[in-house]
């Protein structure tokens, strides 16, 4: 059995963990362009580039 610590030391917890903290950034886009922040201020916030804030807002806008 895996400990907690030795659980999260692979590979594949990490790589998982990694794409759920940047999902959440990808959701948090619209909520802080609504507030008023500009494309440029959200990227660099989340430590996003400004292609993948731009396209994060578009993405929202279509659905």
């Amino acid at each position: 059995m895996f400990s907690l610590n030795e659980l999260k030391q692979t590979r594949f917890y990490r790589e998982a963990f990694e794409e759920g903290v940047r999902r959440e950034k990808f959701r948090t886009v619209p909520l802080l362009l609504r507030l008023g922040l500009t494309v440029e201020q959200v990227a660099r916030e989340l430590e996003l580039t400004v292609e993948e804030v731009e396209q994060a807002a578009q993405q929202q806008s279509s659905s």
